[in-house]
């Protein structure tokens, strides 16, 4: 078919059609200022569809009536940065701020102070001004391509087109930035969807990640995505010396930056008020914010202070206090855990702290509720503890109506019924029915878990229908699962149970530490299932330790010996070891530490974040050189190892006298 000849007329008028919806396109979306009411908008973007439509020879990939023109993906594919994306250290308080500003010896340097925005980060790169790769942080190293779903936030520029004379558009330009909601977007959002019977979104963090992994770009576009730039990974054609002159020189492109909310510091006194300015102002923000973020104004003194493995050491943000809202305590309801364990939650009127509406909070147990004086109908004060779990910080008691009973620990299980028991020494009430299915279903979501055996598309929907349909009744049942039976539960097409059978066979080849902290034995964690591991080199070696064979490894006490010698002694969990057995392959792992080695017959704990190497990797230097690594401080540690952000470990030590070495020291003591 012939492609109709473009007049010059035509591509004058697209010409000038694209710059004029990217210029409103600049004041709705950057300075929140629209010139033109949406229908004429609408207008502009149909007139420049129907010339395209006439002369498909004027289409080109960033002209503002492509933003959605991919098909739907089956997959994201990996991207590999060029250079990595780092993470932020943070400071929780005053102390910690200062303790930063310390270190890096800041007394003289101007800082760059500007919003935490709560959004998704992603990584821009243009190409003679052009669009041609978007990517999420992934690890740092590698991300996802998410250029199509990118491409459709209608506030950022395709094609970079200066705002101002004597600007120039750069060869390379890769941008660092936040995709994220606005406020008044997320909450019309949720309205509409609550409107149609669909869920809500949590918060605009949740529904800014969600939006930008849809692997349908239509989805995406349906989305009020907006997108900040706040930082430069590789350039060349453009030389900013300076953090500022950086998000100026990003604006003057047309990509929106948070400049006017940003302020360039002379000292720590002026930083610590504009902190307390922004944080004041949090509400007034068409964006949620979580903090502050600092960064050393001079690129060049950037430079010279370097990196760590995973954040700069030239930045750091200052988180602010949880936020707290009023709200009233309807209903309390009793949760089984994988252990049996019965524990309280509450469940409140939707509350909005920090951006995040709250329905739900944790109640610990049941001796909380007495100390709290919690009662059902009373106005509760709830917030976020560490800005993530919802719990409630006291009850208003002067609005409590009438006498409202005292709520009761329940005596049988909300789930199957059994009478429960308090273990002596216990507060916390527990079902012994190791058939609960409540139970059940724990402890396969735990052995599925990232920190586990790390089982992808194994969600909790999918593990309610596997244990109600008698499909599986331990975790070692999910290596015998065929297609047949995952495409006749709800919602679980052929593509989604082939990727789900992809991820089981996947996870067949573990480790020893991730199978120990899978199983679910009640006080082994991480860190123990770590040190046992360590200690004992293979699951037989532990399968066959006495308890006093146990407690000889750091951090397993009288407690965790016992419940690690009653896991194993279990008829039931025999059987399903050696079910597990059938199917898993598991790489061994060396015994105990050498001995004579310079740091011999030391117990050595890990606190804060090294700047030389993750602590892990230090952990099996000291290893290697003869130490014992402990998670936690005991009378046995000897020495503690100390890095930045350290919290209440170092108190801890200092007030047991331990010895307690900087990085620095640690690092001479294994070289020596």
């Amino acid at each position: 078919m012939m492609v109709p000849h473009v007049p010059p007329e035509a591509t004058r008028q697209a010409g000038d059609l694209r710059r004029l919806i990217q210029y409103h396109n600049h004041r709705y979306y950057l300075l929140d200022d629209p010139a033109i009411p949406d229908a004429e908008y609408d207008s502009l973007m149909r007139e420049l569809a129907a010339l395209e439509a006439r002369y498909p020879g004027l289409i080109s990939p960033d002209s503002p009536t492509q933003r959605v023109g991919a098909a739907p993906l089956s997959k994201f594919t990996p991207y590999r940065h060029a250079l990595q994306m780092l993470s932020l250290e943070n400071a929780a308080d005053l102390a910690q701020m200062r303790a930063w500003y310390d270190r890096i010896e800041a007394t003289g340097l101007a800082l760059w102070c500007e919003p935490k925005i709560d959004g998704a980060a992603v990584e821009l790169v243009y190409e003679k001004g052009v669009l041609v790769t978007a990517s999420t942080r992934g690890d740092g190293w590698v991300g996802e391509d998410v250029t199509a779903n990118i491409r459709t936030i209608r506030g950022l520029p395709l094609r970079l087109t200066p705002t101002q004379e004597g600007v120039t558009v750069p060869e390379l330009l890769e941008v660092r930035g936040e995709v994220y909601m606005n406020k008044r977007d997320f909450a019309l959002l949720n309205e509409q969807a609550d409107e149609r019977g669909e869920k809500i979104f949590a918060n605009p963090r949740n529904a800014a990640a969600g939006s930008l992994r849809q692997l349908d770009p239509r989805m995406t576009a349906g989305r009020p995505l907006r997108i900040l730039s706040h930082g430069l990974g590789r350039v060349e054609g453009m030389t900013p010396t300076s953090q500022r002159e950086a998000i100026a020189q990003l604006g003057s492109l047309g990509l929106m930056t948070a400049m006017k909310w940003s302020r360039l510091c002379a000292g720590f006194e002026e930083v610590e008020t504009h902190y307390t300015e922004l944080e004041s102002r949090r509400d007034e923000l068409p964006f949620e914010i979580d903090g502050m973020v600092v960064k050393v104004d001079d690129l060049a003194r950037q430079e010279s202070l370097g990196l760590r493995s995973r954040s700069p050491r030239w930045a750091v943000a200052w988180k602010f206090p949880p936020r707290e809202a009023e709200t009233t305590l309807a209903e309390i309801r009793t949760q089984v855990g994988r252990t049996g364990a019965l524990t309280p939650v509450g469940v409140v009127a939707a509350a909005a702290v920090g951006g995040v509406i709250i329905t739900s909070v944790t109640l610990h147990n049941w001796e909380m509720i007495r100390e709290k004086d919690l009662r059902v109908g009373d106005r509760v004060i709830v917030t976020r503890a560490g800005d993530v779990i919802p719990e409630i910080v006291r009850v208003v008691t002067e609005k409590r109506t009438g006498d409202p009973p005292v709520p009761e620990m329940p005596l049988e299980c909300p789930v199957c019924a059994s009478s429960v028991l308090v273990p002596e020494g216990e507060i916390i009430p527990r079902c012994p029915n190791i058939s609960c299915p409540a139970q059940v279903k724990g402890r396969i979501l735990h052995f599925a878990s990232r920190g586990a055996i790390d089982i992808d598309h194994l969600g909790e929907k999918v593990v309610d229908q596997l244990v109600e349909k008698r499909l599986v009744s331990d975790p070692s049942d999910l290596y015998t699962l065929t297609q047949d039976q995952l495409e006749g539960l709800d919602r679980m097409a052929n593509r989604s149970a082939l990727n789900l059978l992809g991820s089981i066979d996947r996870s067949k080849k573990t480790t020893l530490p991730r199978l120990l902290h899978a199983l679910g034995i009640r006080h082994v964690g991480e860190a123990s299932a770590w040190a046992l591991a360590a200690a004992f080199g293979d699951l037989d070696s532990i399968r066959t330790a006495g308890e006093e064979e146990l407690m000889k490894v750091e951090d397993i006490g009288p407690a965790v010996a016992q419940s690690i010698r009653a896991f194993i002694d279990d008829a039931g969990n025999q059987r399903f070891l050696a079910n597990l057995g059938r199917h898993l392959v598991i790489e061994p792992m060396p015994k105990a530490p050498p001995t004579g080695g310079p740091m011999s017959g030391m117990i050595l704990v890990f606190t804060g974040e090294l700047e030389s190497m993750p602590r892990t990797e230090a952990k099996k230097l000291a290893e290697s050189l003869g130490a014992r690594v402990a998670a936690s401080i005991t009378k046995k540690v000897t020495h503690v190892v100390a890095g930045s952000g350290a919290g209440s470990k170092i108190e801890k030590a200092r007030s047991m006298k331990l010895t307690i070495l900087n990085e620095d020291q640690f690092l001479k003591m294994a070289a020596s």
